[in-house]
C-alpha cells in the first residue's frame, strides 16, 4: 500500500471527511464566529493579540514552507466536511472548459482591441494569446494528473514554491474570478441592448461624478450575476449539464458567425493589415488573453472527475486547442466583415452584421457567466468598464500562469532532501536567468528603444542559453507518473517568457491596479491568513505524527534515481 492509500485508509478509519468522527454532518450554511474563524489564534481578542505579536517568528516559519502531495490529497481533504462527488468525464471537462472560456472576450474585446490596438491583425493577437494559454494548459494538465486536488493552482504552488507564493497566487485567482464574472455580466448588458435595437451602452446609468472607466453603472450586470451564480451553486452535475447545452448552442452560433461572416466578408477590409505595428498586436494579445481565462478552473474539478489523471489533460488540451482555432477564425471574420476603425467597441459582432443588412443576427450571440463569486463581482460589475476589467484580469492571470510554469520546473528538477546542493544552486541560478531574461526582453520590447536589435541580440540568446543549460547541466529529479509536459524544460520556459512578455504589453494603469490589489493581499496575509495557516499547519503536524506512529511513511515514490 503506498503512502497516499495508507494515509487515506487511516484517516477514513478516524472519521474521514465527515468531520472527525461525528455521527452526522453539520449544516453547510453556518455563520458563527467559530465557523468563520475556527483557528486558535482567533478565539478571543487576547489570543489574536498574542498571534499578531508573534507575526515575525510565524512569518519566518511559514514564508518558505512547502506542502506535500500527501498533505494536499489526504490530510487537507480529511478536514473537508463536504466531500465532492466524482461524476465528470473528460468530455464534461472539455465542454466546461469551452463554456467557461468562450464568452464576452471574443464577442466584445475583439471589436475593442481591433479598433484601438491591432487592426485587422487581431487574429494574430488571438494566436499569440492562445499559444501562451495552451502552454499554460500543459502545465496545469501535468499538475492536475499528479495532484488531483480541488485546490488547483493554489495546491500546486504550495507544494513547489511555498505557502507565501501560493497565497499571493490564490488571491490573484480570486481577483481573476471576481473580475472575470463582472466582465462577463457587463458584456451581457451590451449585447442585450443591441438585441432590442438600442446603443450598447444605453442601458447603463451615467455617473459623471465618478472617474472615467467607472462612471457607467450597470444594475443589469448585478442581476445577471445573481441568476447565473444561483445555477452554479446547484452542483457540478447540474452546472455541467446546463453548460453542455449552452456549449452546443454556442458551437452552433459560432458556426453561424463564421459561415455568415465569411459569406459577407470583404478582403479589402484587411488593408492596412498592421495599422498599429507589431507592438499593437501584442498589446491587444495581452488584453484579449482575458478571453482565454477560465480554463484553469477545470483543474480545480479534479476531485469531481472520474479519472483525473486521464480526463483532465484530455479536457484541458482539447478545449484550449479548439478555442484558439475558433477565436482566430471568428476575429478574422469580424475584421473582414467591417473595417476595423468602424467596429463598435461594445457589441462588435451585432453592429457588424447590422452594417451588412443582417440586423436580425444580433439575437444569436450567447454570453455565459458561470463564475461563483457573486457579491463582490456584482459590486465591481456595477462600476467598472470592460477595458478596466479585462486588463486587471489579464495581468492577474498571466502572473499566475507564469508562477505555475516556474513551479513545474521546480517540481521536475528539485525534490527536498534528495536533490544535491550543487544541483540546487545550478537550478536556482538558471531559473533566475530564465525569469530575468524574460522580464528584460518584455521591458525592452515595450521601451522607446524597441526598434534597435542590439537588445534582442543579447536577451534572446541569454534565455536560450539558460534553458539549454537547465536541460543539459541539471538532471531531472522526478518523472511524472501518468502524464507529463513534453519537451521539458523548453515548453515551461517558453510559457514563462510568453506570460511575462504579454504582461509587459499591458498599460501602466494595469500595473497600478495590480500593485494596489497585491498590497491589499499582503496586508490580509499578515493580519489573518498567516495566523490561520500557522494554526492549521500545527494541527496537520499532530495528525502526521499520529500517522507516523501507525507506520504511514512520507516517501515520494516518483523520484528518479540519481546516477
Amino acid at each position: 500500500m503506498d503512502d497516499y492509500a495508507a494515509a487515506a485508509a487511516s484517516s477514513s478509519g478516524s472519521g474521514g471527511a465527515g468531520g472527525g468522527g461525528e455521527g452526522r454532518r453539520r449544516s453547510y450554511w453556518r455563520w458563527s464566529k467559530a465557523d468563520l474563524f475556527p483557528e486558535p489564534s482567533f478565539r478571543s481578542w487576547g489570543a489574536y493579540g498574542a498571534a499578531v505579536s508573534a507575526t515575525a517568528p510565524r512569518l519566518r516559519e511559514r514564508l518558505l514552507h512547502r506542502s506535500t502531495s500527501a498533505e494536499e490529497l489526504v490530510v487537507l481533504r480529511r478536514e473537508s466536511e463536504h466531500p465532492l462527488r466524482r461524476c465528470l468525464s473528460w468530455l464534461d471537462l472539455a465542454l466546461l472548459g469551452f463554456g467557461s472560456v468562450v464568452g464576452s472576450g471574443i464577442f466584445v474585446l475583439t471589436g475593442l482591441e481591433a479598433r484601438e490596438a491591432a487592426g485587422p491583425a487581431i487574429p494574430l493577437s488571438y494566436a499569440a494569446a492562445g499559444l501562451s494559454a495552451l502552454l499554460s494548459s500543459f502545465c496545469y494538465a501535468e499538475f492536475a494528473a499528479e495532484v488531483p486536488s480541488a485546490g488547483g493552482s493554489f495546491s500546486y504552488l504550495r507544494i513547489e514554491l511555498g505557502e507565501s507564493v501560493a497565497f499571493l497566487a490564490a488571491a490573484n485567482i480570486l481577483l481573476e474570478a471576481l473580475v472575470g464574472a463582472a466582465g462577463l455580466a457587463r458584456s451581457w448588458t451590451s449585447y442585450f441592448a443591441a438585441l432590442i435595437g438600442r446603443d450598447p451602452d444605453s442601458l447603463r446609468i451615467h455617473a459623471p461624478a465618478l472617474a472615467a472607466g467607472f462612471d457607467r453603472l450597470d444594475p443589469i450586470a448585478v442581476v445577471v450575476l445573481a441568476a447565473t451564480s444561483s445555477l452554479a451553486a446547484a452542483g457540478a452535475r447540474l452546472t455541467s449539464s446546463l453548460n453542455a447545452a449552452a456549449s452546443v448552442l454556442g458551437l452552433a452560433v459560432i458556426g453561424f458567425v463564421l459561415a455568415a461572416g465569411f459569406a459577407r466578408a470583404d478582403p479589402a477590409n484587411l488593408s492596412p493589415f498592421l495599422p498599429f505595428g507589431a507592438q499593437g498586436v501584442f498589446r491587444a494579445a495581452a488584453v484579449v488573453f482575458w478571453s482565454y481565462t477560465g480554463f484553469d478552473m477545470v483543474a480545480t474539478m479534479a476531485e469531481e472527475t472520474r479519472d483525473p489523471a486521464r480526463d483532465i489533460p484530455l479536457g484541458l488540451v482539447a478545449s484550449m486547442s479548439a478555442i484558439t482555432a475558433v477565436y482566430c477564425a471568428m476575429s478574422l471574420a469580424l475584421v473582414m466583415l467591417q473595417r476595423y476603425d468602424r467596429l463598435d467597441p461594445d457589441a462588435a459582432y451585432a453592429v457588424a452584421f447590422a452594417s451588412v443588412g443582417m440586423g436580425w443576427a444580433r439575437t444569436r450571440t450567447p454570453v455565459h457567466a458561470t463564475i461563483l463569486v457573486t457579491a463582490c463581482s456584482a459590486g465591481v460589475a456595477f462600476f467598472s468598464s470592460l477595458d478596466v476589467l479585462a486588463s486587471v484580469s489579464s495581468i492577474s492571470t498571466l502572473f499566475i500562469f507564469m508562477l505555475l510554469a516556474l513551479a513545474l520546473l521546480v517540481r521536475r528538477y528539485y525534490v527536498r532532501d534528495a536533490t544535491p546542493a550543487p544541483a540546487l544552486r545550478k537550478l536556482s541560478l538558471l531559473l533566475a536567468l530564465i525569469v530575468g531574461s524574460s522580464v528584460a526582453l518584455s521591458a525592452y520590447w515595450n521601451s522607446s528603444h524597441s526598434d534597435r536589435w542590439a537588445g534582442y541580440a543579447v536577451l534572446v540568446p541569454l534565455w536560450l542559453a539558460s534553458t539549454l543549460a537547465l536541460a543539459v547541466l541539471v538532471p531531472q529529479q522526478r518523472a511524472p507518473k501518468v502524464w507529463g509536459v513534453p519537451l521539458v524544460p523548453w515548453l515551461p520556459s517558453l510559457s514563462i517568457a510568453m506570460n511575462l512578455f504579454l504582461m509587459g504589453s499591458l498599460g501602466y494603469a494595469a500595473y497600478i491596479r495590480f500593485a494596489i490589489c497585491t498590497a491589499v493581499m499582503v496586508v490580509y496575509y499578515g493580519l489573518f491568513a498567516l495566523h490561520a495557516t500557522y494554526d492549521m499547519a500545527h494541527q496537520v503536524d499532530k495528525f502526521a505524527e499520529s500517522k507516523d506512529d501507525e507506520g504511514v511513511g512520507d516517501g515520494d515514490p516518483d523520484v528518479l534515481p540519481r546516477n
